[in-house]
């Protein structure tokens, strides 16, 4: 299709470049509201953006799904010309060098993970890289749900595809508040027959008990949490026995919350990898950003698995 856009005296008629942008965003997102969000206005307002855009164009870009919005073959065809220009116009030197002033990245990871590991650290980076805002997004890996429009997400899954792990070399402890190791008496690994032991489908009991020396069967009943973070915090409180990553109980460690029991481990069933997302075509030094939060995570990890082995 060819698009063709020409005043009453043959001249070009452009559409505006928050149009464009709010196309560019609906495509990208799905839905006006997320591109709203992106672009610091109200879902209105780019529906009324695209409105315009299409009467210019005279053709329709966008169609209402039941949960957002997708592009007509018409809008796919303009997005691809689109796309090319907007990547044109931020190649621009100047361009690039005044949007490096103040960027916003977008951070999804698992709950756990943001509150143990990206939080408490967090200032360190801010302290580099004053000039980057860091939105933090949770996702539900148990259940498979990530916001999008992430630039970088966290991935937390028994085998994340192609993402290098971030949280490596470490052995799953079983963690319980002092009060309760002493309560029942748990010595030794067989001493837990007589504790509560507290599940979770992200990291099972089996691998353990077999590092153990136990022929025990994965516990069928008792609490079950599917946050690592939340079997942490019920151990705290004195619930029960779980198994954690020491990464993300060290603070309850420190602060005297829980002992970690026995002087057996276990390699988790559970992978933390990093997932770097493409910018969409307006966002090209957003990448350059991305690749610097990137290399500050994996360097905080690495030294968080060295400090607790």
């Amino acid at each position: 299709m060819h698009f063709s856009m020409t005043t009453a005296q043959g001249a070009p008629r452009l559409p505006s470049l928050p149009a464009i942008l709010a196309f560019d965003a609906a495509i990208r997102h799905g839905s006006f509201e997320r591109a709203g969000e992106e672009l610091n206005v109200t879902a209105s307002a780019i529906g009324k953006r695209i409105g315009n855009l299409e009467q210019l164009l005279g053709t329709r870009l966008l169609e209402r799904t039941g949960n957002g919005v997708r592009p007509t073959t018409a809008g796919l065809e303009y997005a691809e010309q689109v796309c090319e220009a907007l990547r044109m116009l931020t190649a621009l030197p100047l361009h690039r060098s005044a949007r490096r002033q103040r960027q916003t990245l977008r951070l999804c990871a698992p709950p756990t993970f943001a509150r143990e590991i990206v939080v408490p650290e967090l200032h360190d980076f801010a302290r580099r890289r004053p000039e980057i805002d860091v939105d933090v997004v949770l996702s539900v890996p148990h259940l498979g749900l990530r916001p999008p429009g992430a630039h970088i997400e966290v991935i937390a899954d028994k085998s994340p595809g192609g993402g290098e792990e971030i949280l490596g070399h470490e052995l799953l402890r079983p963690i319980c508040s002092p009060n309760y190791a002493a309560e029942f008496k748990l010595a030794q690994p067989a001493d837990l027959q007589r504790a509560r032991l507290i599940r979770s489908p992200i990291e099972p009991w089996r691998a353990w008990f077999a590092a153990a020396g136990l022929d025990w069967p994965e516990p069928d009943h008792g609490l079950r949490f599917v946050d690592s973070g939340l079997a942490i915090a019920a151990a705290a409180a004195g619930l029960g026995v779980t198994l954690a990553r020491p990464s993300l109980y060290r603070r309850y460690l420190e602060r005297g919350e829980v002992v970690a029991l026995f002087n057996v481990g276990s390699p988790p069933t559970t992978r933390y990898a990093i997932r770097l997302n493409g910018p969409a075509p307006h966002e090209i030094d957003r990448s350059d950003a991305a690749r610097a939060f990137t290399a500050w995570l994996r360097e905080t990890c690495a030294a968080i698995a060295r400090s607790t082995r």
